[in-house]
């Protein structure tokens, strides 16, 4: 023992005595956090151990142990005293007596009071019947008694919960989870339960008892000062309103601000919410560590039957340049050097959020603690991963969050340690901002196929409130900072004064349209002056609906929806004569008319590949970005050149970023007609093929030697699709209006290998001939546009040419 002078006052004043001593020590304002949780346990101890001694003079086989939270030594001003009273089964009523002795006091001072008499026989019983009554006998210490009784009780629970741990941590789990489901999650709630929320301290006792199973740990780093910041949270709100309560309500958050010496309330819920952030993300590691050794474990008896004792080698999958799969996550490849790849932080997040996979705790870590800094402006890889990583769905959330928790994201984009756990008190909201930005990303994901520039509505999503942050309006101060992340995202000057105009005007349709006349013609006016064009119209129509949905339920609704929509067309016809012309062929360069003039001589298709850079901009410093392999090819014209083209980049594993394909004037004198075929190309793994077998195999692609079809099928059926992003369908439609030479069908599309071969083959089986062909790929996303004509070369009819668009979605679908 220690303190003797509260000892003595506790035993000698009684109950009063230790009332007494416990105000003194609360009110103390030196004595704060751990320290006095701790001094406020030992001055408990000594009272209880002094009742015990007054009543337990002669029994023997009789201790008294302190369980739970107060086993851990963690009292808060208003905690529970969990005790057991653990006997070995001798006299039951001198024992009857002693509870009754200890007991009694405890509720006299008006102090909740968890207690059970046991002896160790009946508390392992009732432990192995009830988890939580188990998770409470792992933090069981000895208060008073019979130590060596109380030693024998933990040494043989602590045995029966690594024993039964195969089958109590997946029980444990479940209640973790329903837990969550019934109290929300911690890091976004306005008036959160400290406890019981998700990422709350019912957590961080859960991850306790993972570790004392052996099978698997928590991520240490930052785990007890979260846990630590949330107790004494706890401690300055049972302080602030006198009661036993763990919710932090908003009327009492100045208050318990002030009592932890924090600027203010926002300061307190951002600090909680960092705290359950750290708890929640550890869970989320350790829980998914628990499930693989689970698994491990089943299923290695039987693969040591299968392959006579040989050990078993972990399979590893590729998913990108320096990324793996490896037994459900997504780790890095032996050969990856984040050191000399500064972009595989955003290319191993893009490949694990389209796999629907997580991030490897490990993978995220070396990357973080390894990876040299970007250069400014972004090369094009890393704008595109970080675009495919945005337009993931919801496996975008958790693929963030850990590199988030490991301080990546702020490297990448300093803005946002500003809006990183930052609180919105507004009832509509049901997110922090940060949460909100990535939420209206997820669902601006769903609208890639509404747009022609999917990756420019995916970064004006992540950045549309990236002003909050900041003093005065949101909008405008967004603007400004938009335009400078856009600008070292590497963006161009016209994408990026789209962005700053999208983060600028993002509340302007859905403010205009329920709150002004739209039956005035200045009221459009004015939004069509402020728009500039019907693309950035398009991205703002799509990025209005996505801000509201990922804001909460309150903040959409189908009367919403038609009032912005009715707006957007009243503005689109203002802009309508913006409307684009029609595609002029350009005059050939030298090379093109090179490689014309070949095919027309030998009848067969030319082609060249050459390293195509990124021109730098006047703010870029260094060389210029290689931005992958340009690929000419001149064919004579005829039928299936563009299934046939794109079907041999697929069986080759090359990704097609952009392409453009058109027929070429030849020069006069020469005789024929010849498409011209101009494709950015990347190998998807490892190096480019040679041009030779390229031109090989395209020529038996048109001879129809080559069955790209069953190539493709074969592969596939080789390397099955893993289950991951759920894209949105894909969506063909007819742009009426857009030529007067040709009839223009686009296509909104998932990017995946051979799409734009089943595109071609669609449309030639169709028999219409395709004039020419826009093709771009924007991080996961394909947009494209064919201007086709039916074979006399005129534009199909208006019945013809819906059909032709919905016999090509159809494809697409199944």
């Amino acid at each position: 023992m220690t303190s003797t002078g509260v000892r003595t006052e506790a035993e000698d004043s009684g109950p009063s005595g230790y009332a007494a001593a416990r105000l003194r020590l609360l009110t103390e304002g030196a004595r704060s956090g751990p320290p006095r949780r701790a001094a406020l346990a030992e001055l408990t101890d000594d009272w209880l151990a002094g009742l015990f001694d007054a009543g337990a003079e002669g029994l023997r086989g009789v201790s008294l142990v302190a369980v739970g939270g107060y086993g851990r030594g963690e009292l808060s001003p208003r905690s529970d005293l969990d005790l057991l009273l653990l006997h070995d089964g001798g006299d039951a009523a001198r024992i009857a007596a002693l509870a009754d002795r200890i007991w009694y006091p405890v509720w006299d001072l008006g102090l909740a009071l968890d207690h059970s008499v046991r002896t160790p026989a009946e508390a392992r019983r009732t432990a192995g019947e009830d988890l939580k009554v188990q998770l409470g006998l792992l933090d069981a210490r000895h208060i008073a008694g019979d130590l060596g009784l109380t030693a024998g009780l933990r040494t043989a629970v602590l045995a029966d919960w690594r024993n039964q741990a195969p089958k109590r941590l997946p029980e444990l789990q479940e209640l973790c989870a329903e837990r969550a489901e019934r109290q929300g999650e911690l890091q976004y709630l306005l008036e959160p339960d400290l406890k019981e929320a998700r990422g709350g301290l019912r957590d961080a006792t859960a991850l306790r008892a993972v570790a004392a199973s052996w099978l698997a740990d928590a991520p240490r780093e930052g785990l007890s000062d979260a846990r630590r910041r949330l107790l004494d949270v706890r401690d300055a709100l049972h302080l602030a309103t006198g009661r036993a309560t763990d919710r932090l309500a908003l009327q009492e958050q100045d208050q318990v601000a002030a009592e932890l010496g924090l600027l203010d309330a926002d300061t307190l819920l951002r600090q909680v919410y960092e705290s359950a952030r750290t708890i929640s993300y550890a869970s989320d590691v350790t829980w998914r560590e628990v499930g693989r050794v689970l698994r491990s474990r089943a299923v290695r008896p039987r693969l040591r039957s299968m392959l006579g004792g040989a050990k078993q080698v972990a399979d590893r999958s590729p998913l990108a340049e320096g990324v793996v799969e490896q037994d459900g996550e997504v780790v890095l490849a032996r050969a990856a050097r984040p050191d000399r790849d500064p972009v595989l932080p955003l290319r191993a997040a893009a490949a694990a959020a389209q796999a629907g996979l997580p991030l490897s705790l490990h993978a995220v870590r070396r990357m973080a603690a390894g990876v040299r800094p970007l250069p400014t402006p972004w090369p094009a890889e890393a704008r595109e991963q970080l675009v495919t990583l945005l337009g993931s769905g919801r496996p975008t959330v958790e693929v963030w969050e850990a590199l988030e928790a490991e301080g990546l994201i702020t490297r990448l984009i300093p803005d946002w340690e500003r809006v990183r756990c930052r609180p919105q008190r507004n009832a509509v909201h049901v997110w922090t901002v940060d949460r909100h930005l990535i939420e209206t990303a997820v669902r601006a994901s769903e609208f890639t196929r509404r747009v022609s520039r999917p990756d420019l509505l995916l970064v004006a999503a992540l950045l549309h409130d990236i002003g909050k942050g900041w003093p005065g309006d949101h909008s405008v101060a967004g603007e400004i900072i938009a335009r400078d992340v856009a600008g070292r995202i590497g963006f161009d000057r016209a994408d990026v004064a789209v962005l700053a105009t999208l983060v600028r005007h993002h509340l302007l349709l859905v403010e205009t349209a329920t709150r002004r006349d739209l039956e005035d013609p200045a009221t459009v006016r004015a939004v069509a002056e402020a728009v500039g064009s019907q693309g950035t119209l398009e991205l703002l129509h799509a990025l209005t609906e996505a801000d509201a949905l990922a804001t909460g339920p309150a903040a959409w609704s189908s009367w919403r929806g038609s009032l912005v929509a009715d707006l957007v067309k009243r503005v689109s016809a203002v802009l309508a004569g913006d409307a684009p012309a029609d595609p002029e062929a350009a005059a050939p360069t030298a090379e093109q008319e090179r490689l014309a003039i070949e095919a027309v001589a030998t009848g067969s298709p030319v082609l060249a590949l050459r390293a195509q850079t990124e021109v730098p901009t006047e703010e870029a410093s260094g060389e210029a970005e290689p931005l992958g392999v340009e690929l000419l090819i001149a064919v004579p014209d005829q039928p299936g050149v563009l299934p046939a083209v794109s079907g041999v980049l697929a069986v080759h594993r090359l990704t097609v970023r952009t392409a453009e394909l058109r027929s070429l004037e030849l020069p006069d004198g020469v005789e024929g007609s010849v498409l011209l075929l101009d494709w950015r190309v990347a190998a998807e793994y490892g190096s480019l093929p040679q041009a030779a077998r390229l031109r090989a195999d395209l020529v038996r692609a048109l001879d129809g030697s080559l069955d790209i079809a069953s190539r493709l099928a074969e592969r596939d059926a080789a390397y099955p699709r893993r289950r991951g992003v759920v894209a949105p369908p894909p969506r063909v439609t007819v742009a009426s209006a857009a030529s007067r030479l040709a009839t223009v069908i686009e296509v909104r599309a998932q990017d995946a290998p051979g799409l734009l071969f089943r595109i071609g083959r669609a449309l030639e089986d169709a028999g219409v001939r395709v004039r020419s062909a826009h093709v771009s790929t924007l991080g996961a996303n394909a947009v494209d546009a064919f201007y086709v004509t039916g074979p006399e070369g005129a534009p199909l009819p208006g019945e013809e040419a819906v059909a032709v668009a919905r016999k090509l979605e159809e494809t697409l679908r199944g």
